[in-house]
């Protein structure tokens, strides 16, 4: 059937809704599916390197956060001053953890997970503790390495 002075009739305006619907759905599904059969999608870095003055004066028992390839990084200083550099998601589905200073412990909201303030799982579905970092600081800069990736920056 089609409506008076109309170019398109019902039938192909219903055929091209639910194929745009279809296309979408089918879309939406696949990507979940190819980054959890490739997880290496959006590859980590092995170092980066940081202006150190953004990060070496933050508060005691407090995190600042840092971008770590396509995740989040976290700088962390802990109670007594010491600071340490940690992937910033969850090692259970890689959803953000924060930092709780109250209970000095990290929080993953999405599965409710929790880590103690050196990174070890304690409590909800986190399979291992987070990932912390090396850090070296050189002339004003900080870098940030995986665990045995020996970095050299070019003299300047």
């Amino acid at each position: 059937m089609r409506l008076e002075q109309s170019i398109i009739t019902r039938r192909t305006f219903l055929n091209t809704l639910f194929s745009g619907w279809f296309v979408a759905f089918c879309l939406g599904s696949l990507y979940p599916l190819l980054k959890f059969i490739y997880p290496s999608l959006g590859r980590e870095p092995d170092f980066v390197v940081l202006n150190a003055k953004d990060f070496l004066n933050i508060p005691n028992n407090s995190t600042k956060p840092f971008p770590w390839g396509a995740k989040l990084g976290l700088i962390f200083k802990k109670s007594d001053g010491t600071l340490y550099a940690l992937k910033g998601v969850c090692t259970h589905m890689d959803c953000n953890i924060t930092y709780k200073p109250e209970l000095k412990k990290f929080y993953c909201a999405c599965h409710k997970g929790w880590f103690d303030e050196d990174g070890k799982n304690i409590e909800g579905p986190p399979p291992k503790p987070l990932e912390f970092f090396d850090i070296t600081i050189e002339d004003e800069k900080l870098i940030v390495a995986k665990k045995g990736v020996k970095v050299e920056l070019p003299k300047s």
